[in-house]
């Protein structure tokens, strides 16, 4: 009897992840055949019927015919996520923008809005009260679900309870951000928190450039320069969650600038926002993605002063780069946040410190890369870190939520 109820529950257990492995495909491709499932999974047909159909009972996915075929012969169903009526919410705190939206399953965004983030300190009441009134618009029909929250925020963040330890670009230190917002949001469910670029790292691997790459390495510039390191498909995230504090690894020891969390001659320091203004000469009231691109395309224009300031700039990049790749051998290294207008007016410099300081078996195919999800890599990395509890259980994830 007892052998008896132990493989019961392997066999309930190994059906569960079945049905999440399942639905993780259709999220992240958008729609398959239930033969592109089959070869996938490594299931045989009739298996994946059955999941697909306890799938569909849930409102969680639907088959349908395919719209065109091409070979004769009894079409395979196409499954599809169930984009309207599934959804999470997702947050970006960004330093200067706050961003919510209402993402579907299959990873669509429905509805979005965004509000300017005075640069003010220690603001977590504002901050949370803002989301909280997205949220309210945001929240789907009575025929809709929100299966998750989750939320991104440009500093270093507690695992499990959302807790920011240290925001040096706001002076946010041990706010209790996840807790805050999820109470003020009043909808039963945990607000998972992640930091900005580890999560853009995520998004990118899973549904961006870098799709297809087991090691890749992610630098988000904001005010300053976060980043996420996935080795082995799988995000490095240290002994207590606060691993791959990039923007902080020390390039310029001895006159470095002065940066955020007390140190100097941070990457971020001699990277980020300011220190790209303050070499092109530009006024102080200028900030932000406005601001790096009037740099950018001044030196576009010919502007001396602006093409000076790209070369420096673009040198630290690269010698930060160039760092990374001899450390962690990645495929590919991708620019998000503010890096883009960087590295596009600075490409030249990066690429030759990569030539001049990366060993040469480490180069030899390494891929320097644009973030293909822009401003939305964080945010789509919120809503990833959202839907993960639905994608490792999706029925029990599903029964919680219609409990709440």
């Amino acid at each position: 009897m007892r052998q008896d109820l132990v493989m019961l529950k392997s066999g309930r257990s190994q059906e569960r992840s079945n049905l999440g492995d399942l639905l993780r495909h259709v999220h992240l491709e958008g729609s398959l055949s239930r033969s592109a499932l089959a070869e996938r999974m490594g299931l045989n047909r009739s298996t994946i019927m059955a999941l697909t159909a306890e799938l569909t009972g849930a409102g969680l996915v639907r088959e349908e015919l395919p719209r065109e075929t091409g070979r004769a012969g009894r079409p395979s169903l196409v499954v599809r996520p169930e984009t309207d009526r599934v959804y999470v919410l997702a947050f970006d705190v960004r330093v200067d923008r706050l961003v919510a939206a209402r993402v579907g399953l299959g990873g669509k965004v429905l509805d979005r809005r965004e509000a300017v983030r005075q640069r003010a300190g220690a603001d977590l009441d504002d901050v949370v009260g803002v989301l909280a009134g997205f949220a309210r618009e945001l929240c789907g029909q009575a025929d809709s679900v929100c299966v998750g929250i989750g939320a991104a925020y440009c500093g270093m963040i507690r695992p499990g309870d959302g807790m920011v330890r240290f925001g040096p670009d706001m002076g946010w230190v041990d706010q209790a951000f996840g807790t805050e917002l999820g109470q003020r949001l009043g909808l039963g469910l945990p607000v998972a928190v992640g930091n900005e670029a580890h999560l853009g790292a995520l998004a990118e691997h899973e549904r961006g450039v870098g799709v297809g790459y087991q090691n890749l390495i992610y630098l988000h510039g904001d005010v300053g320069v976060g980043g996420g390191i996935i080795v082995g498909g799988k995000l490095l995230d240290g002994d207590g969650g606060y691993g791959c504090e990039l923007g902080h690894m020390i390039v310029n020891p001895y006159d470095g600038r002065p940066c955020g969390c007390g140190s100097r001659g941070c990457l971020e320091a001699e990277v980020g926002e300011r220190a790209l203004l303050d070499a092109a000469g530009r006024s102080a009231e200028l900030m932000g993605h406005d601001g790096i691109r009037a740099v950018v395309d001044a030196a576009e224009e010919g502007d001396e002063a602006a093409r000076e300031a790209l070369r420096r700039i673009g040198d630290w990049l690269g010698i930060g780069v160039a760092n990374l790749i001899n450390l962690f051998n990645p495929g590919m290294v991708i620019f998000g946040g503010m890096l883009p207008d960087i590295y596009r007016g600075s490409a030249a410099q990066v690429h030759s410190r990569v030539a001049a300081n990366v060993l040469v078996i480490s180069r030899e195919a390494v891929q320097l890369r644009t973030a293909a999800l822009g401003d939305d890599a964080t945010l789509i990395g919120a809503a990833e870190l959202a839907f993960a509890e639905l994608l490792a259980s999706p029925l029990d994830a599903l029964a919680h939520s219609a409990l709440r």
